[in-house]
């Protein structure tokens, strides 16, 4: 069987690389350089071909759908993990319109560029050619559960949310599952790129809140799932032991089952007694 990861130079990715070459599949990741491409062959042997491109760059997707169809011939893709992706932070009121345009081009555009150029392969077309895939996109809790100087990032991962509901019903006449998984906060460097991103606000009315803010996620970071609790979720639905449309994973799921029943004015009440605004 043959998978895409996007994104699969760290993380989440690898660790899903990982375990789908340990059950024996061939497995196609997506890293953005070339240094990354010769780590993960050197790590991951022959079943695994990494494929050099950005999910931005709508010719570099496109390239990499025809080196794909080389290899899988007859057999098509079994399934695509949608991973790729970046947080942007920082306040509404302090962040130019471009960043945020680049996190949507990103978790958002990109998710759909890689899944629109690779549909084909994975059996969205009539007559059939393959036997229909599934698709899984990593979303997060932020998806459901808006946080401060996370909004871009939020934003981002409603998308996926909505993305991954249509078009599951859209390809049900193909046969193809569409499944999100939304994990709370997970030890990646992605939170690490984050934080670095505080001091763009250094002189700003949020100075302040800023670094309470880091701190919160420095907490939260300590709590972390890790990427390989993530992939086995991620072979369990490809497996299909695991068959629900949404699944969330994090350490402790109780805090955000009751922050879903809240009132939204309580939890503006526990953010500004948390960092104090």
């Amino acid at each position: 069987k043959y998978y895409l990861i996007t994104g699969a130079s760290s993380g989440i990715g690898y660790a899903t690389c990982q375990i789908l070459l340990k059950q024996g599949h061939f497995v196609f990741g997506s890293v953005r350089k070339e240094a990354d491409a010769e780590r993960l062959h050197q790590s991951f042997g022959d079943n695994f071909k990494a494929l050099i491109f950005d999910v931005c760059d709508e010719k570099g997707v496109q390239d990499a759908v025809l080196k794909v169809e080389k290899i899988v011939g007859k057999s098509g893709l079994t399934g695509l993990v949608n991973n790729a992706g970046i947080v942007v932070y920082g306040p509404v009121k302090e962040l130019k319109l471009s960043e945020f345009e680049r996190q949507m081009d990103v978790n958002v555009y990109g998710l759909l560029r890689v899944t629109k150029a690779f549909l084909p392969l994975l059996g969205a077309q009539h007559p059939p050619v393959f036997a229909p895939g599934k698709i899984v996109n990593i979303s997060s809790v932020s998806g459901i559960f808006t946080t401060p100087f996370l909004v871009p990032y939020c934003v981002s991962k409603k998308a996926v949310e909505a993305i991954t509901d249509g078009l599951r019903m859209e390809l049900l006449p193909y046969g193809i599952d569409v499944v999100s998984i939304l994990p709370g906060p997970v030890k990646t460097p992605i939170w690490a790129k984050a934080d670095s991103q505080k001091n763009n606000f250094k002189g700003t009315d949020y100075e302040e809140i800023m670094e309470r803010s880091a701190k919160m996620i420095a907490k939260a970071e300590e709590r972390a799932i890790t990427p390989e609790s993530v992939a086995k979720l991620i072979n369990g639905v490809f497996e299909n032991r695991k068959k629900r449309p949404h699944y969330i994973i994090t350490a402790n799921p109780w805090p955000m089952r009751i922050a879903r029943l809240l009132p939204a004015r309580w939890l503006d009440y526990f953010m500004k007694k948390q960092l104090k605004f």
